[in-house]
């Protein structure tokens, strides 16, 4: 069974800068492809970021490139996501994802980003 536990959320200024961290079980987490998804109220699922397996291909839209890095520890089955620049629109809850799109089904259970002054 896939257990994606993520943490690191929280509120924050515009400008300021949070790192999520996903701990990953029950599949082979070195050899997936993941993904970091976000979804704001009433809005469809958008990924902010994802990597391959082996961690040398990385994907972000124009919305957050620049801004997010995604990273994972092959060793440890853990998925980062360093976020900075953080802008309002960025409140989400966002989730680690298996990377399955479009629906990315296999998720956690989500950790809440608020930007806001």
């Amino acid at each position: 069974e896939v257990q994606l536990v993520e943490s690191g959320g929280g509120s924050v200024q515009p400008g300021g800068s949070l790192r999520l961290s996903c701990e990953a079980s029950g599949f082979p987490f070195s050899s997936s492809s993941m993904s970091w998804v976000r979804q704001r109220p009433g809005q469809a699922v958008e990924a902010v970021a994802t990597m391959t397996a082996s961690g040398r291909g990385t994907y972000y839209p124009d919305s957050v490139k620049g801004r997010f890095t995604i990273s994972r520890d092959n060793t440890k089955n853990i998925l980062y996501l360093q976020m900075n620049s953080l802008r309002t629109e960025d409140t989400a809850m966002y989730y680690c994802a298996t990377h399955r799109p479009p629906q990315y089904a296999e998720r956690g259970q989500g950790t809440l980003v608020t930007v806001s002054s």
